[in-house]
């Protein structure tokens, strides 16, 4: 996760803490210069280091690797409910509480993020936006030890606490169709909403573990709509796969896209994450500069992958001016109309998790975004989704 960062390089931190047990006994990974008042006089140097530490990440995180996809392997497809209904709340520091100025659900929220991965923005975007009050659980992304409690271990999680259950809810797509199921259908028992959402694992040709939230992108509203309702149900779903599974893709490359941007970026994660606060020094230190490093030949790989221009730029500029100009022919101010759908959620949310980083900034200047970006931003802090409900209700 984030950006694909954190997600991502998981695996290959952990494995380098397997591989360095102390990491006091080796070169801190701050004395890397990046520095551009010393890169010219330093670039043999820097260079080295680059290599150093890239060589440190492939051996580290092939050994977690190897860990990971030994302990994946099962034998047969299996299929549970997703109901995670669990015995009483885990007990977890609430990093922050967010507090809109209405809420329109009696159930407590509370969300297990990384605060610049672009599923967890996602999440925050649906909750600001329809104006939910909601817990913030900051997870460490080496350790993970506020997961400890869950199978799960991927964020974003929501925990959503009723009187009578607590129920986990995994998937940023599912959490949204979830929670806006809950909204449209407030007397609808929570649980049993949870549940039209189930989870199948499966083994893929490869022996790896693999897991899939079922109708994720779906509502489960009762009754018969209009054939324009339902058309636009499908074009909301249409580009809320988009955002995930095109969009978000084109995020790493870019964001990682040298050295210097690789450290910049993380440098904004630490500092909008509020790192100080979660890591020790030195494990913030690690996860900043291996974590940079780690990205950047990561991002190439992904590049590859996702058969991206040879300027990652273009890609993103691409992707952004495919979804504005889809909106230029509807000639509305959002994906959804006259106000944001799930569609314009979805797709803010991706990009408001780059929105400190260069990339973004040439994004505004290079694309015509910027308009529909600040109108959505606007409508998100504005909680404008709130009035939206109430007008409907009203129907």
């Amino acid at each position: 996760t984030s950006i694909h960062s954190l997600m991502k390089t998981e695996m290959i931190l952990n494995g380098l803490r397997r591989t360095f047990r102390n990491p006091f006994n080796h070169p801190k990974p701050s004395s890397i210069t990046f520095s551009s008042q010393k890169q010219s006089l330093a670039a043999p140097k820097y260079k080295k280091a680059i290599v150093a530490v890239g060589t440190s990440v492939i051996l580290g995180g092939a050994y977690g690797y190897y860990l990971v996809k030994k302990s994946s392997l099962i034998g047969h497809a299996e299929i549970y409910s997703a109901k995670g209904i669990l015995r009483e709340l885990p007990p977890t520091k609430i990093t922050k509480s967010i507090n809109n100025v209405e809420t329109v659900s009696p159930v407590r929220l509370i969300l297990y993020q990384y605060q610049t991965c672009p599923f967890c923005c996602k999440v925050r975007a649906f909750l600001d936006y329809y104006g939910l009050n909601y817990d913030v659980v900051e997870v460490d992304p080496v350790l993970r030890t506020e997961l400890k409690w869950s199978n799960w271990r991927k964020v974003p999680i929501v925990l959503g606490v009723t009187p009578h259950a607590v129920q986990q809810m995994n998937d940023s797509s599912m959490i949204v169709s979830a929670l806006k199921t809950h909204l449209n259908n407030p007397n609808q028992d929570f649980v049993d909403i949870a549940s039209g959402y189930p989870i199948i694992e499966y083994v893929n040709e490869d022996g790896k573990k693999m897991s899939e939230v079922m109708n994720r992108y779906f509502l489960m509203n009762h009754g018969d709509f209009p054939k324009h309702v339902m058309e636009a149900y499908e074009e909301e779903r249409k580009w809320r796969r988009w955002a995930d599974e095109v969009l978000v893709h084109v995020l790493s490359p870019n964001v990682y896209r040298s050295p210097m941007e690789s450290l910049e970026t993380f440098k904004w994660f630490s500092e909008v994450g509020e790192w100080e606060k979660v890591f020790p020094t030195w494990e913030r230190q690690l996860v900043v500069y291996v974590g940079a490093a780690a990205m950047y030949f990561i991002s190439k790989r992904l590049k590859k992958r996702h058969n991206l221009y040879a300027d990652v730029r273009n890609s993103l500029y691409k992707e952004c001016n495919h979804w504005i100009s889809n909106i230029k022919k509807k000639g509305t101010t959002f994906m959804g109309g006259k106000t944001p759908d799930l569609g314009d959620l979805a797709v803010y949310g991706v990009l408001n998790a780059i929105e400190g980083c260069q990339a973004f900034k040439d994004l505004l200047m290079h694309t015509d975004i910027e308009p529909w970006y600040h109108s959505m931003k606007l409508a998100v802090s504005n909680h404008e989704g709130v009035s939206r409900l109430k007008d409907l209700k009203a129907m």
